[in-house]
């Protein structure tokens, strides 16, 4: 019996050892256990949902066992079960901060997630090429109204022909019923009416002689008069070309035509308002690359609705220096005369010679104008009568013995170079009104003749002697200052 007890004795402290043994090894296995547990829990404590469902969630408690019953001898309880594991709870992602404008890009506005929604929604970038691209939809609308577009446009087009085509029917149709005998108004009526007939009488009054010029323009003032006659009645009718060229020595009335010609065109309705604007080489041509357009376009919207003349044309053409601006205005020239017609005259003027060998190098400018008028010289007995014009103009008389001096200083002076037909006889002119104002000064002023006091006739005669210091200048004159004379 004693043996007995002393051997269950040492079973009985064995099984302590193995006991403690294995909770020993228990405690130390579930040391890594708590922090992922806790984390699990707080997730529960939060309110959130775990994310994975009830994954991970500890099985239910199984039924206690009954009781054994009691003995004299129990073993040790069995230490408790270490918690089931289970994996971490995902951590809610932070509220994303609001995007900065211009990066729509990246993440839409209320999208907490930066994967999912609409952030993943092309909405631009700073791409150069991001023009290229675009939604499926918006350029499917676009190419709807394109189209949509382009069947109005055709539509009206077709709209257009059809009442162009109705009108042609109509108008032939009134021109068929017609009679021939319908009356159309006289041509008096027109000239008078339109105040055509009073420019032509002032071009008579104010030009001396050129015959040939005068007929041109009352050709082209019957063409313009008849033209508006058939338009009255329905006829077709065109603009016929009104660009002009004026051949002719210096002084010949050329920029007296021109602003002739304006105001007829201006009186017909051929022209919005008549004016003429002088030109030369210099308000035309620029001085570096890039100049000259500016400047002939600015010349040309001064002249639009009237006439541009150009005077001595043919200096916007350099034929010994390729690089001469002067070819890009002539080329502008040519554009508009060809374009705006209905709006602008161009005239250009200068010497016969040279304006045909200007032409022989711009055959463009030759064939847009329609009217080539060539100025003669004046004669002897024309120019004292331009002379006697414009002694009426400016309120003198000439003495009726004046008027053979002057015929012959114009005699001598169509002899010397640099002749110009009616400026020298302005020039001349003004030098008689000259001596005409010394000679009256030194016979009331110096001489004190009739108390100093002058007539009327005094201040406004041109006697014999004062053209006869212009003859004797002539005459009397070296050969080398002769031609200042």
């Amino acid at each position: 019996l004693v043996a007995a007890h002393n051997l269950s004795t040492v079973n009985h402290q064995n099984m302590k050892l193995v006991a403690a043994a294995s909770a020993l090894c228990l405690l130390s296995a579930s040391a890594f256990v708590p922090q992922r547990a806790a984390r699990y829990s707080s997730a529960l404590s939060s309110g959130n949902p775990p994310p994975f469902g009830d994954w991970g969630k500890p099985a239910a408690a199984a039924p206690a066992a009954p009781a054994p019953a009691p003995s004299a001898w129990a073993p040790p309880p069995a230490p408790a079960a270490p918690p089931a594991w289970a994996p971490p709870a995902v951590p809610q992602a932070p509220a994303s901060p609001a995007a900065p404008a211009g990066d729509a890009g990246r993440a839409g506005a209320g999208n907490p997630s930066p994967f999912g929604g609409k952030s993943l929604e092309y909405t631009g970038g700073n791409d150069p090429n991001n023009a290229n691209y675009g939604k499926l939809r918006d350029r499917l609308q676009e190419a709807d109204t394109e189209r949509r577009k382009a069947a109005e446009e055709a539509e009206a087009r077709e709209r257009a022909a059809e009442i162009r085509r109705e009108e042609r029917l109509r108008k032939i149709q009134y021109m068929q019923e017609m009679p021939d005998s319908q009356p159309a108004g006289t041509v008096d009526e027109f000239m008078f009416k339109e105040g055509v007939q009073d420019q032509l009488d002032k071009l008579d009054n104010d030009l001396v002689g050129l015959l040939p010029v005068k007929k041109r323009v009352k050709e082209i003032a019957a063409l313009l008069v008849l033209d508006k006659m058939r338009r009255k009645l329905g006829f077709e009718t065109a603009v016929p070309s009104l660009h002009m060229c004026f051949t002719g020595a210096p002084g010949t009335g050329k920029t007296t035509v021109a602003v002739r010609m304006g105001q007829i065109l201006a009186k017909m309705g051929y022209s919005r308002r008549g004016h003429v604007v002088l030109a030369t080489r210099d308000d035309l041509v620029g001085q570096y690359v890039g100049h000259t357009a500016p400047k002939t376009k600015e010349m040309i919207k001064k002249a639009m609705g009237g006439v541009l003349l150009v005077d001595e044309a043919y200096y916007l053409y350099n034929a010994a220096n390729d690089r001469d601006y002067g070819q890009e205005s002539i080329e502008i020239l040519l554009n508009v005369m060809e374009n705006n017609q209905d709006d602008l005259v161009v005239a250009v003027a200068g010497y016969k010679d040279r304006m045909d060998k200007f032409f022989s190098y711009i055959p463009g400018m030759m064939s847009r104008i329609g009217n080539h008028i060539d100025f003669p010289n004046y004669s002897a007995d024309e120019l004292v009568q331009i002379a006697e014009v414009m002694a009426r103009d400016l309120e003198y008389d000439i003495d009726p013995a004046a008027y053979p001096v002057f015929k012959a200083y114009i005699e001598k002076r169509m002899e010397l170079p640099y002749f110009s037909n009616a400026r020298t006889v302005r020039n001349a002119m003004d030098r008689a009104r000259m001596n005409s104002a010394i000679r009256t000064f030194e016979k009331y002023a110096i001489r004190g003749e009739n108390g100093g006091v002058c007539t009327v006739e005094d201040l406004k005669s041109i006697k014999a002697e004062d053209f006869q210091v212009l003859l004797d200048d002539i005459v009397n004159a070296d050969a080398s200052k002769r031609i200042f004379a």
